[in-house]
């Protein structure tokens, strides 16, 4: 009897050391994918806190609150699912996957850099509703559309860094990545979204130094807004161009991935030949981004 509870105990340490095992290897995994998947969620960050400018103060973190709830039912319940029916029948499927999503992502990033410079704006702000019930409407299910392909993106970056783990591993880890960064992103924008209110509240307190702090704030998130607006697209376009350079290898064109990785290794690798490698990426997702966005450009004034 107690030989047998001894068994017992230590088929179930066994079974205890195997789950940590597991835990770990899911942690680990779940961290290189979301780490790849930096770049999409940047721009996720710089682009979701434009869909509350013009509504009330008090709109805001209701709204962004309803988009992260799209966002989160975006990814669980039709991403996931199809990312693991994706890596089940059509494994081979993926490498190209990436290819189109880098292509998309170059376009929006070389569609920001013309706007910047051409001094363009959304053409949905001239058709937007009066109506603030209609216009809060409008502007979340903007967003969850938006985060849809963003979703997109970062669950096939995530599903590529596990795809030769077992099944139930990548659909733990795809959750995993899913809450945290859905947790993450709308977490920071509501601190950006509410951070100008506190600064005014701030401002106002006895204290010189809440004051002062309360200014800082003010001033300092318009300024906030801008980095991040130029730092999404730089992410998106070395994204998009990394996408492209190292799947290109996967479909039978090694070429560039090869040429990148020569120049990253004569610099010595480490930092410097990071920035080499993510500088030419960036290129690569400028010029190619340019190139769709001046063909849909041409399409768009042809139709009309």
């Amino acid at each position: 009897m107690a030989s047998g509870l001894v068994a017992l105990l230590d088929d179930i340490a066994g079974l205890t050391r195997l789950a940590a095992a597991s835990l770990d290897d899911v942690g680990a995994a779940a961290t290189k994918a979301g780490t790849k998947a930096a770049g999409v969620v940047i721009d996720d960050t710089a682009v979701t806190p434009r869909y509350v400018v013009g509504l009330s103060p008090k709109r805001e973190l209701p709204i962004i609150g309803k988009i992260a709830l799209g966002s989160i039912r975006n990814k669980l319940l039709f991403l996931l699912p199809a990312a693991l029916i994706l890596s089940a029948i059509a494994p081979w499927s993926l490498a190209p996957l990436l290819m189109l999503g880098g292509a998309f992502l170059s376009f929006e990033g070389a569609e920001k850099v013309i706007e910047a410079f051409s001094g363009g704006h959304d053409a949905d702000e001239d058709a937007a509703p009066t109506d603030p019930v209609a216009l809060e409407k409008q502007k979340v299910s903007g967003a969850i559309r938006t985060d849809f392909i963003l979703s997109a993106e970062i669950m096939v970056i995530a599903l590529r860094e596990v795809s030769d783990q077992p099944l139930l591993t990548q659909a733990v880890t795809l959750a995993i990545v899913a809450i945290a960064i859905t947790a993450g992103v709308y977490g920071v924008v509501a601190l950006i979204v509410k951070a100008d209110d506190v600064g005014l509240y701030l401002a106002r307190r006895p204290s010189s130094v809440a004051q002062a702090i309360g200014r800082g704030l003010v001033k300092g998130v318009p300024v906030l807004m801008q980095v991040l607006t130029v730092v999404g697209t730089a992410a998106m376009l070395w994204v998009g161009g990394d996408l492209l350079i190292h799947n290109a290898a996967d479909v039978g064109v090694p070429a560039p991935a090869d040429f990148v990785h020569h120049l990253a290794e004569g610099a010595g690798g480490g930092v410097l030949g990071w920035l080499i490698g993510a500088g030419i990426a960036g290129v690569v997702g400028l010029v190619v981004g340019g190139v769709i966005a001046l063909v849909m450009h041409k399409v768009h004034g042809a139709k009309h």
